[in-house]
């Protein structure tokens, strides 16, 4: 499953290929979108938006792009909702668009560019309040600017959840997902089986800011990389990884493989219906 930073960096693309004052033809080649394509045709895509792993495509009148002033009510927008979930996929193609096949659920186009969605687990047209419903059940997203580290603190510290299960907690904290959290727990040398709770506000203010930084740099690069300089193949004089998911790593599906700092193989264990890894060296308290 795509973690946030591929859904931040595909919110972009969508508002950089989209909003730019033309009307896409929305059209639904699979039609199970089809009524709400219908609807969506020829109305120009104003906003894009990400939090955490859903993204949201905001059509309305041209000039719902501006921000309504203190007196004024927000020009309403058609929300369309995606959710990837494990099989979904987004296409981007310059134009002409060739024809479509009937696995696509949604595409948009326009004189330069075309982009498909297939398999995604949700598709569809809501309201500003169904969408806040969304906003509201999800924890903070590091890449918002709204934000609040502090609120999923308070979620962490009463908790006696293990810390590398409240990671992927969407409820908790929203666009993490298993590869930022076998990473960042190894980064700040955090046992993954530590209860929330035992974690001071000073550890949780290092992996939060951490967190913020290396997702950013995974909208930026399209891809996520963990290792810090002083570990990159080049510096360490070992081979660069080959995986699918790209990017170098210190820990995620690298089990029983040396640890790049101590030499000890990087342990795996099911926790959350989800592969862990970690380095019970680097990472103390558990052996």
């Amino acid at each position: 499953m795509p973690e946030g930073h591929t859904i931040h960096r595909l919110a972009m693309d969508y508002a950089g290929a989209f909003v730019n004052g033309t009307a896409p033809r929305v059209t639904s080649p699979q039609g199970k979108f089809s009524d709400a394509a219908a609807l969506l045709d020829g109305t120009p895509l104003v906003r894009t938006e990400a939090h955490g792993k859903h993204l949201f495509l905001g059509f309305g009148a041209a000039d719902a792009t501006e921000a309504p002033g203190p007196t004024e009510a927000p020009d309403p927008v058609d929300w369309v909702h995606i959710h990837l979930g494990l099989f979904g996929k987004v296409t981007f193609g310059p134009a002409p668009a060739p024809p479509p096949t009937d696995t696509v659920r949604l595409r948009l186009a326009n004189d330069t560019t075309y982009v498909d969605l297939r398999g995604p687990t949700t598709c569809a047209l809501i309201t500003d309040p169904e969408k806040q419903a969304i906003h509201d059940r999800l924890g903070p997203d590091p890449l918002r600017p709204d934000a609040d580290p502090r609120a999923a603190h308070r979620r962490v510290s009463r908790s006696r959840t293990t810390i590398a299960a409240l990671l992927m907690d969407q409820k908790v904290i929203a666009g993490v997902g298993n590869v930022y959290r076998a990473e960042v727990l190894f980064r700040h040398g955090i046992d993954p089986y530590r209860p929330g709770k035992s974690l001071t506000p000073a550890e949780w203010d290092a992996i939060w800011h951490d967190l913020t930084v290396l997702m950013r740099e995974g909208v930026r690069n399209n891809r996520i990389d963990t290792v810090r300089p002083e570990h990159t193949p080049e510096a360490m004089g070992r081979p660069p990884r080959v995986d699918d998911h790209g990017g170098e790593v210190y820990v995620y599906r690298r089990a029983g493989l040396p640890c790049h700092l101590c030499g000890d193989p990087i342990r795996t264990a099911d926790l959350a219906a989800r592969n862990l890894f970690w380095c019970p060296t680097c990472q103390r308290g558990r052996t």
